[in-house]
């Protein structure tokens, strides 16, 4: 009877035991899962706050005071120019505006020297400013009657002097300058347009200026779109701006030559797609980053930026420390300073190394994990899984002599509205935008044809300008 009872008292305990041993294995496994969700969590937030301009597509200035230079100062070593640096310093031209004669003294035995016994030694040169004044021209308009029919005959004053008192091309191409390309509020315009010539000009006057400007470079935006859908290359980039105290987007299209600027609600495929927009016509090379809009254009030869590439495998070893990135970035820079004629020569031999390391990738990088109904990838995985998939894109620049390394050329062209939103911090209004980008893009597409900007935009007023004489 006891012998029953404790078989059954036994029997009851183990029952338990497999209840609990069931139980927690039942938690173990949950913990484990939760801990693995955890554990991708922190390593993801870690990544984010130890992430910076070297490992992500953070910019520069994000950076703060924690930003390195971008050539870090020697210790030691000669100062000054070095080895091979092109100089820039003045030279001595033959026509000068003025010759001040610097006369010897009288001889000590009172003999005063005249011109005919001197002769120049030495030439020294000093460039400065006048003084800046405005150059005022009165029109006087004439009239008069005929003595023989009494008709009356006015002159007429050159086409657009229309008012009794008003600013001249050259005086509107100033303040368009100091306003777009340097950046200067127009508070401050006014105070150094004062300061330079005594008189405070206006707002007004300025923000017409600028609007003219806009308008009289329609058909040069015209011909840059045309221009950059003609070549065979293209870069293409976009920033946040702020419009309004909102953001909004200003996209880029570029090449070596000119520079197509348009802002635009929309950072995607709305925006790219617009009449704005020179994409829809293309049907060369572009080089951008992996937005994935841009993929959209399948009628477009697609090259990605390597710079962009290295980022994001140095930032994959600063927040994960793992191996293949390492090598990857190790392989993608020799494959860059590698010269072409060898890369050509040791073609299959990079694509399989490349696809060598993608496997070790591939391997390394755990699968993804399946968080609330989606399956969630670390940033490895996404990485090396792109590596795969957009081979030939990355490794256009290796195979192609015309394909860049890098879409710097675009983020180059972009950057100045940044340095405009850290004085100005907003747009004021969307046509503000407007005229901005497209006087920033003639700006540009002027710099890179190596053309005096001052001297453009002062005959943009009057009526053409290199762009617009070239399309006659």
């Amino acid at each position: 009877m006891n012998k029953d009872k404790h078989i059954s008292e036994l029997e009851e305990r183990l029952s338990k035991l497999e209840n609990a041993f069931v139980f927690l294995q039942q938690e173990n496994t949950f913990l484990k899962k939760d801990n693995k969700i955890l554990r991708h969590r922190v390593s993801e937030l870690e990544a984010k706050c130890n992430s910076n301009s070297s490992n992500s597509s953070r910019p520069p200035s994000s950076d703060g005071y924690q930003k390195k230079p971008a050539f870090p100062r020697k210790s030691e070593g000669k100062k000054g120019g070095q080895k091979g640096h092109k100089g820039n310093n003045l030279k001595q031209i033959s026509s000068v505006d003025q010759i001040v004669k610097c006369l010897p003294n009288p001889c000590v035995c009172g003999h005063i020297f005249n011109q005919s016994e001197l002769k120049i030694s030495e030439k020294r040169q000093v460039f400065d400013l006048p003084n800046p004044q405005l150059f005022i021209t009165e029109y006087q308009i004439h009239k008069g009657k005929c003595p023989n029919c009494g008709k009356v005959h006015r002159g007429v004053a050159p086409q657009g002097v229309t008012a009794p008192t008003q600013y001249g091309s050259g005086a509107k191409s100033f303040v368009v300058m100091l306003n777009t390309l340097f950046n200067v509020p127009y508070k401050k315009i006014q105070l150094l347009f004062e300061d330079l010539f005594g008189y405070p000009i206006n707002e007004s006057t300025i923000y017409s200026a600028n609007e003219k400007c806009f308008d009289k470079l329609q058909s040069s935006e015209d011909i840059i779109k045309e221009s950059i859908i003609a070549s065979t290359l293209g870069h293409s980039d976009e920033s946040g701006i702020r419009i309004e105290g909102k953001l909004q987007w200003l996209h880029v299209f570029s090449n070596r030559l000119y520079t197509h600027l348009f802002v635009h609600p929309n950072r995607g495929l709305a925006a790219m797609q617009s009449n704005k927009s020179a994409l829809n016509n293309f049907h060369g090379w572009l080089i951008h980053d992996s937005y994935h809009s841009y993929f959209k254009f399948l009628g477009i030869n697609h090259a990605l930026c390597g710079a962009h590439i290295l980022r994001e495998l140095q930032g994959v070893v600063d927040a994960e420390n793992k191996k293949w990135a390492g090598v990857f970035h190790k392989f993608f820079m020799q494959v860059y300073q590698m010269p072409f004629e060898e890369r050509i020569r040791r073609k299959q031999h990079i694509i399989n190394r490349y696809l060598l390391i993608c496997k070790l990738g591939e391997r390394t990088e755990p699968p993804p994990v399946k968080t609330k109904g989606r399956r969630k990838r670390t940033k490895g995985r996404n990485l090396v899984e792109r590596l795969i998939k957009d081979k030939d894109m990355i490794l256009a620049f290796a195979f192609n002599d015309n394909i860049p390394f890098t879409n710097n050329l675009a983020e180059r062209d972009v950057r100045p509205v940044k340095t405009k939103q850290k004085v100005s911090s907003t747009f004021r209004s969307f046509h503000g935008a407007e005229m901005y980008a497209r006087i920033q893009s003639f700006i540009s597409t002027t710099r890179k044809n190596n053309r005096n900007v001052f001297n453009e935009l002062r005959t943009t007023f009057d009526g053409y300008n290199f762009l617009t004489e070239a399309g006659k």
